[in-house]
């Protein structure tokens, strides 16, 4: 396991490096080439997968389905699990938004959308004249077409992430201690450009540690869904829904006393103790089942030898 584990972690966080090199030598996250490069990462922890399985030389019908790359064994019990993901992740964000707004920590501004207003010329595009019907189309958007228009992205890191880290970690320390490690492991590997401030600007290179804590909570969803059903699917369904709404709900904010991105959202302080509960109730009354291990591959018969 040794040699695969670290061929994978060192492509899968070297590449992000050398990914996210040309934002740091052209002045930060203000830079133009910050979209393309957080894209381009997503992808290195594909590119350790592979290089891992080169390692292996394991048949690669084989390695799919242990890296959760089919459906698993209840085809249908995973669709179900997909559907439930593309609607529940942003029921959990707008819930995240609310208990943001209940607990004070979010004013909007639903009549100016000034926040939403700002992004528009920030941008130098024209600011609509119905803003707030572009919003709401926008948004359902994302909630319908998310996770297909992010499917790709979000599938370079959830083979790596909970496709075959995950499972190789539950093996070896149980459950709980893997679903933990992968996220923490997860989080660290955004490093390159949550050390610039990325999600978390008020926090600057703080926001590298912070995000971790993140991670490891949205890791065990995430993680949860992979281990119910052998599949990396649900988990791709996640991820991209999480990156096509969270940020845009912010956007309902009012410029007058800006959403505090440590506090409120669902990569706050406030979505982690939601992410925290839902994660404790599915691991206690949906635990999901260790990965069992593939059966040993018999060796080839050889002939006799003559006597």
């Amino acid at each position: 396991m040794k040699k695969p584990l670290i061929a994978f972690l060192v492509l899968a966080f070297g590449l992000s490096w050398a990914m996210a090199l040309p934002v740091w030598l052209d002045g930060g996250l203000g830079s133009p080439l910050t979209t393309v490069a957080a894209t381009l990462m997503m992808f290195t922890p594909t590119v350790g997968v592979l290089g891992a399985w080169a390692l292996t030389r394991a048949p690669f019908r084989q390695w799919a389905r242990e890296t959760g790359l089919t459906l698993g064994d209840r085809k249908g019990r995973t669709g179900l699990y997909v559907l439930g993901t593309w609607i529940g992740v942003p029921l959990l964000i707008f819930t995240a938004a609310a208990v943001s707004v209940a607990a004070g920590l979010l004013t909007l501004d639903l009549d100016g959308l000034g926040l939403l207003r700002q992004a528009y010329e920030s941008r130098g595009v024209p600011v609509p004249d119905d803003l707030g019907q572009v919003f709401a189309l926008q948004f359902v958007l994302g909630v319908v077409a998310g996770p297909l228009l992010n499917a790709i992205a979000a599938l370079g890191e959830e083979w790596g992430w909970r496709g075959w880290l995950l499972p190789r970690l539950v093996k070896a320390g149980g459950v709980l201690p893997g679903l933990l490690l992968s996220g923490a492991i997860w989080g660290l590997w955004h490093a390159p450009l949550t050390l610039l401030g990325y999600n978390y600007p008020r926090l600057g290179s703080w926001a590298a540690l912070f995000f971790v804590g993140f991670c490891v909570l949205a890791g065990v969803l995430f993680g949860w869904l992979r281990l119910r059903t052998g599949s990396v699917w649900p988990a791709v369904v996640a991820h991209g829904s999480l990156n096509a709404v969270a940020a845009s709900v912010l956007l309902l904010g009012d410029p007058a006393a800006p959403p505090n991105e440590v506090l409120v959202g669902i990569t706050g302080l406030v979505g982690w103790g939601l992410l925290a509960v839902v994660g404790a109730v599915l691991l206690r009354f949906a635990p999901p089942r260790p990965p069992v291990p593939p059966a040993p591959q018999e060796p080839a018969p050889t002939a006799e030898p003559a006597v």
